[in-house]
Parts: C-alpha cells; sequence; structure tokens
C-alpha cells in the first residue's frame, strides 16, 4: 500500500502516528508539557494538533477529578474510622 501525500491546506495536514507519539510525549512533561498544551489548545495553525491537545487537556481535567474524588472519600474514610463510635 502506498504511502499517501497529502496535498491541502497546511491548516488542515494530518498528524502522524509518531506525531501523535511525540505529541503525548511533550504534553506528558511536568511544567513545560502543560505551557505547551496551553498554547497548542489555542493555536489555529494546525487544527489537528489543535484538537489533539484539547482533547488531551479534557483527558488530564477528567484524571485530576478522578484522582481527587478518590482521594478526598478516601480522606473521608479515614475520618470517619477515626471518630470513636458512640453506642
Amino acid at each position: 500500500m502506498a504511502k499517501y501525500i497529502y496535498t491541502g491546506p497546511e491548516q488542515y495536514r494530518p498528524i502522524s502516528a509518531w506525531g501523535y507519539f511525540g505529541y503525548a510525549l511533550l504534553f506528558s512533561l511536568p511544567i513545560i508539557g502543560f505551557i505547551f498544551l496551553i498554547i497548542y489548545s489555542f493555536d489555529d495553525s494546525r487544527i489537528n494538533r489543535r484538537n489533539y491537545a484539547r482533547s488531551y487537556f479534557c483527558v488530564l481535567a477528567l484524571a485530576l477529578i478522578l484522582v481527587a474524588v478518590l482521594f478526598a472519600t478516601g480522606v473521608a474514610a479515614q475520618i470517619l474510622a477515626a471518630i470513636p463510635k458512640m453506642t
């Protein structure tokens, strides 16, 4: 199967599989990755990269909410377990 050459506008150029891998590595860096994530989420020069950055940001936000909920319920369970029961 031959590789297809994209001839459309640069703004709509697809991202390769290695591109997705590279962006995932870049976005996973602690501070620099988050800065690039924010920059690419608002950049209009490459639509596919912008959409990928936005989806990565949504997954990151959902993961943080899930961790916060699990932490809060775990802490609440520990506090309730520490209170002596009155019978």
